[in-house]
């Protein structure tokens, strides 16, 4: 064998041992990629959970209402004059009777005393009319003056007592129009802004008020209910029986910055027909207001204690879910295994919703992960917590300013 051919052989043997070792390579690599194929099953989903509870729940109804004086009191001038004097700070509580606003009073002054001459005018000429009737009277009866004498003078005693009477009337409207320079509060309440100046020329025909007074305590308040919220109201409010006493109905006046105010209020008018424009009663409420915090132009929340539900179950809203009407809740038994239950609700309760049918006390239900579960999953519960309301951003104001950059050493 020459060498060409022995280094040919040579080759060959050294290829195929590298065509041995690759394929046993290949053969552990395919080993070792199936075991990796072979990974444990994914851990369960985590869910939040809430334990259902049961209490007693109030069920109540909502109004938006504005809030007005139980009396309003248009204080607005009876006589012709400039205004010279405003007795009274604006927005401040103002008793019964206290002077608000002073007229000139000196052109009604005079007339008063212009009233008081004439009536002693009359008055004297009264007098003599009636000295008069009585000495013609015994004359007359013993036939020594005609009847025509007597019925004269009788007819003047009566027309100085006539006129009498006129002047005294004119003294009496003048001495009024004199008081009516004083404009006075009729009510105990909160005044509001004077609408004239100081040299205003003041008049009775004027177009706007001089101001308004207002009693807060007890402040009263307007909202309008549909007629299908009045059934169950007038319910609530009217006991059965001839006699139709009224019921306690608790109500609560929630404010614009949602604080509920502290005292009660109660039920205190129900316009007598439906409003064929908006198809509500328009009804009042009366709320004690001791501390005047409540003015009149505010807006509320009117919510009324309906009736109770004695043993209601609770969950949070999100745990519900509507599928073509009807309500399911996915519920995670003692196995953390799911069962979505079809249930009846009944009255929203804040961000709850009672459940009428189809769970029991102390059952635990998804609140939050209800998107990746399906019927007979198993799960991994944990507690379900409410999400924190947002807390309110600094205005500008608020904010802290930037600290200064450090000066420059050059």
């Amino acid at each position: 064998m020459t060498s060409t051919q022995l280094s040919f052989s040579g080759a060959r043997r050294t290829l195929g041992y590298a065509i041995a070792v690759l394929a046993g390579t290949a053969l552990l690599l395919s080993a070792g990629c199936g075991k990796k194929e072979e990974a444990a099953p994914p851990a369960p989903p985590s869910v939040d959970v809430v334990t259902v509870v049961q209490k007693d729940v109030p069920i109540y109804q909502e109004w938006i209402g504005s809030l007005d004086g139980d009396v309003n009191a248009v204080i607005r001038p009876q006589v012709t004059g400039y205004l010279i004097k405003q007795n009274y700070r604006e927005g401040d509580l103002v008793k019964k009777g206290q002077l608000l606003f002073q007229i000139d009073p000196r052109t009604f002054q005079a007339a008063v005393d212009q009233a008081k001459g004439l009536v002693a005018q009359q008055r004297a000429l009264y007098q003599t009319a009636k000295a008069n009737l009585a000495r013609v009277k015994p004359l007359a009866a013993k036939n020594a003056l005609s009847q025509k004498d007597l019925d004269d003078t009788t007819g003047a005693e009566l027309s100085a007592k006539a006129s009498l009477d006129a002047a005294e009337a004119s003294l009496e409207t003048a001495k009024l129009n004199l008081s009516f320079t004083r404009i006075t509060s009729l009510i105990e309440g909160i005044a509001g802004i004077a609408k004239a100046q100081i040299g205003d020329l003041l008049s009775p025909s004027m177009p706007t008020e001089l101001t308004t007074v207002s009693t807060v305590d007890p402040i009263k308040v307007y909202f309008n209910i549909s007629e299908r919220e009045y059934l169950p109201l007038a319910r609530a409010v009217l006991a059965e029986g001839s006699d139709h006493k009224r019921k306690h109905v608790p109500i609560e006046l929630i404010l614009v910055d949602g604080s509920v105010f502290p005292h009660e209020g109660q039920f205190s008018v129900l316009n007598r027909q439906v409003d064929s424009s908006t198809g509500t009663f328009k009804a009042t409420a009366l709320f004690p207001n001791p501390e005047r915090l409540l003015r009149p132009g505010q807006y509320g929340r009117i919510r009324a204690t309906m009736s109770v539900a004695e043993g209601a179950l609770l969950v949070p809203q999100r745990a519900v879910t509507e599928v073509q009407g009807k309500y399911l809740l996915a519920v995670v038994g003692a196995d953390n295994k799911v069962d979505i239950r079809p249930v009846m609700v009944g009255e929203r309760i804040g961000s709850d919703w009672i459940i009428a049918s189809g769970l029991q006390p102390g059952e635990k239900v998804i609140a939050e992960g209800t998107q990746k579960i399906r019927a007979g999953m198993t799960v991994n519960p944990k507690p379900f917590e409410p999400p924190a309301p947002a807390a309110a951003k600094p205005t500008k104001s608020e904010e802290k300013p930037a600290a200064p950059a450090p000066e420059s050493k050059g």
